[in-house]
């Protein structure tokens, strides 16, 4: 076997070899970042209606480092704000048309996210503060003293990079993103490792394929984390597990009032993941109405708001999953052929957990290290809890392993983790039933799938969402299939 250096191109301090407590060497490979993302320029939008003023603040802050853009009203400010996001604006108050507190409130209202400095003379001091109580970052007076703005400039730009990451951490949270720790040492997962690690210099799609539960998450965030975007978010959103009419807003974010719920404006995933990784897992799922809009957004990183009229950019590379034959959904129709093709410039296929046996003993000691609670972190597998874990075929591959091993740690009697804790014979009825009963009787293949679903469905005690792990399709799609065979959910 080569080495694991080798095998994924890292270098030495990202791979450590320990021994598990079964005396087996383990490769655990650390997903450390491995280059810094390029620094971005700020971005700054002044809004004045004197050209005297606007022409040589402008000079003077691109002398100091900043992208800058100019408006000359209220209107004009809008456009821009519509087009793109500002990490500061200099906002004046007395303007024709729409004002200085009317673009002020624009941004308020719309969740633009852009810190505003007001400009304002010295006997409208009261209106200043005014603004900080509607929401305004600071104020300067004019005439503008330098070191006054740069120094506001400088702590609003902070501020914005902080609200980004906040956001970015929060919608992290609530996705639930994976852990940064990949173990493994079987050459075919190993293979995995090598191709993921030389993608992540690119900024193209990539394609993850594999049976729900194989770990195709944690390798898309391997890829991001060796990637020039490592310091920038990596989200990841279900394409299954959010209804069709909410998914485009999930991603693309909403307007105030698009539509009956939406109260206020809404950033959507895409937005909030600027600069970094956006993780679209069971893509397969996508309804075909919402496609082309993705596909328009991967080719020109372009994308509206619900209820928008206005293109916004931005910048993030798409890695995606899915545990079925995309090839097989283009022949039939349920899938574009354009966007497949657009998605897997480079395809990674991870294998099932029956197919790298050699990584179920080093994993059950990764998860049992790594469980919580009384003595869970110092439970050790019996010899006879090995043999039977090497003999179980997995149908609900790494992800059905480490809710075994959590639960054998939690509620175990012993010590030493035993075959009984580690319940596995609920799901042994289901490969009987592949192999059993129906083959090779007189059945349609219509009626072989339902009677196996319907056998999945007995095996796990009604739990759908475990029976759909198993068959490797999604809660959506075994909902589908239940309804078409008339099959009982209970």
């Amino acid at each position: 076997m080569a080495s694991a250096d080798s095998a994924v191109g890292c270098s030495a301090n990202e791979v450590r070899t320990t021994t598990g407590c079964a005396g087996v060497d383990v490769f655990v490979i650390m997903s450390y970042p491995v280059r810094e993302m390029k620094q971005t320029i700020p971005t700054i939008l002044i809004v004045d209606d004197e050209e005297d003023f606007r022409h040589p603040m402008a000079t003077l802050l691109e002398a100091s480092g900043y992208a800058v853009q100019t408006a000359g009203d209220g209107i004009e400010a809008i456009n821009h704000l519509q087009k793109m996001r500002f990490d500061a604006m200099v906002l004046d108050l007395h303007m024709p048309r729409v004002n200085g507190m009317e673009v002020l409130a624009y941004v308020r209202e719309r969740a633009i996210g852009t810190p505003v400095i007001i400009l304002t003379a010295v006997h409208d001091l009261h209106v200043a503060v005014e603004t900080i109580k509607s929401g305004a970052f600071d104020f300067v007076t004019k005439p503008v003293q330098t070191p006054e703005l740069l120094n506001i400039l400088e702590r609003a730009i902070e501020r914005t990079r902080l609200t980004k990451e906040n956001a970015a951490l929060r919608r992290s949270l609530e996705l639930l993103g994976p852990g940064e720790e990949i173990v493994g040492r079987s050459p075919a997962f190993l293979e995995c490792l090598d191709l993921a690690s030389r993608v992540a210099a690119s900024d193209g799609a990539v394609l993850i394929q594999g049976p729900s539960g194989s770990g195709k998450e944690l390798i898309a965030n391997y890829i991001h984390r060796k990637s020039a975007r490592a310091s920038k978010p990596f989200l990841a959103l279900n394409c299954s597990a959010i209804p069709e009419n909410l998914l485009e807003s999930e991603l693309f974010g909403h307007e105030k009032g698009a539509f009956t719920d939406a109260a206020s404006a809404r950033q959507g995933i895409v937005e909030v993941s600027d600069g970094g990784t956006l993780f679209l897992d069971e893509i397969g799922e996508m309804a075909l109405m919402l496609q082309p809009k993705v596909l328009r957004f991967l080719q020109t990183g372009e994308y509206r708001r619900v209820g928008a009229n206005v293109a916004r950019m931005t910048d993030v590379r798409i890695v995606s999953a899915t545990n079925r034959t995309l090839s097989n959904d283009v022949a039939e129709g349920r899938f574009r052929e354009d966007l497949f093709y657009r998605l897997n410039v480079v395809t990674i296929t991870l294998p099932s957990l029956r197919e790298r046996r050699e990584d179920i003993i080093p994993l059950a000691e990764h998860f049992l290290r790594a469980t919580r609670g009384i003595h869970a972190g110092t439970r050790t597998l019996h010899t006879s809890a090995v043999d039977t874990m090497l003999s179980y075929s997995w149908p609900g591959n790494v992800r059905e392993l480490q809710n075994a091993i959590e639960r054998a740690a939690i509620i175990g009697k012993n010590a030493e983790i035993r075959p009984d804790d580690l319940a596995l014979g609920s799901s042994t009825p289901v490969h009987r039933s592949v192999t059993g009963e129906h083959i090779g009787t007189p059945l349609t293949l219509k009626q072989a799938e339902g009677a196996h679903i319907k056998a999945v469905l007995e095996s796990v005690g009604g739990n759908k969402k475990l029976a759909a792990k198993i068959l490797g399709i999604s809660l959506k799609t075994l909902y589908t299939k239940l309804h078409q065979h008339q099959v009982s959910g209970s």
